[in-house]
């Protein structure tokens, strides 16, 4: 058997389907491969709320062993993005209203305080990158298309972590894109029923321009309004389908934050 991932694994793998990518200059192993892949997969939504993950099919469909199906699962689990149970295997973490409802709670506590701290040292360089990385994500329209929505995300997820990139606390700002990763699973599964109106654009804009006035208060008071807005639409989302949609999509909102 030809123990390699065949091109579609790896394209699963990619920042398509919202990777993590690994450090420069580290080698891509198998194990590492199918994390990338699976991680891609339960923040998408392609892996359904609660769906059993099977080794021995998860072995034959990346076309490696058992092991290295394993060690990709257990390093998920570490992150929470799979629930693992003794004598039981692997599971996708189901969705409940009163975690999503914490994990916004725990957003907006937290990263309005990496805001603060990123606005107290402000400087030139900092100002430039807010106002690029804006620019850029203006520029980019939703789009069915996978690579140009995977575009959009990559541009999304950067405007926000430049935001608060100026911290001077890189424990913060990875705490925050943590919880920016399980807001996204949250997302692409309400993204399967949702269809509400929501001007992404002008609430983006909002958060640079408070941010680059350098009132604290409004900048961090336009960022809780962003995730609320969020928070709000998904509740709308999964209590109108009752949980989990019977049948998931690939999920894609503009404006989810």
């Amino acid at each position: 058997m030809n123990r390699r991932m065949d091109e579609d694994g790896y394209k699963r793998a990619g920042l398509v389907r919202m990777a993590k990518k690994e450090p420069a200059g580290e080698k891509l192993t198998l194990a590492t491969s199918i994390y990338n892949s699976l991680r891609a997969d339960i923040l998408g939504a392609h892996l359904r709320p609660g769906e059993r993950l099977r080794i021995d099919a998860l072995a034959e469909r990346f076309d490696v062993s058992g092991s290295a199906v394993r060690e990709a699962l257990s390093r998920l689990s570490t992150e929470r993005l799979v629930d693992r149970y003794e004598q039981r295997g692997f599971r996708v973490p189901a969705v409940a209203l009163e975690e999503w409802r914490a994990l916004v709670r725990t957003r907006c506590w937290v990263e309005t305080r990496a805001l603060e701290e990123s606005m107290k040292r402000r400087n030139d360089a900092w100002e430039d990158s807010v106002v690029l990385a804006f620019h850029r994500l203006s520029r980019l329209a939703w789009s069915a298309d996978p690579e140009a929505h995977a575009q959009w995300q990559r541009a999304h997820r950067v405007f926000h972590q430049t935001l608060i990139g100026n911290c001077d606390s890189p424990w913060l700002v990875e705490f925050c894109d943590t919880l920016a990763d399980h807001a996204q699973r949250y997302i692409s599964v309400s993204n399967t029923v949702r269809r509400e109106p929501r001007d992404g654009e002008a609430e983006h804009e909002r958060l640079m321009k408070t941010a680059l006035s350098g009132d604290i208060e409004a900048a961090c008071a336009a960022l809780t309004a962003h995730y609320t807005t969020t928070l709000k639409a998904i509740e709308n989302a999964l209590e109108a389908s009752d949980g989990v949609p019977e049948t998931l999509t690939i999920g894609q909102d503009e404006n989810a934050a």
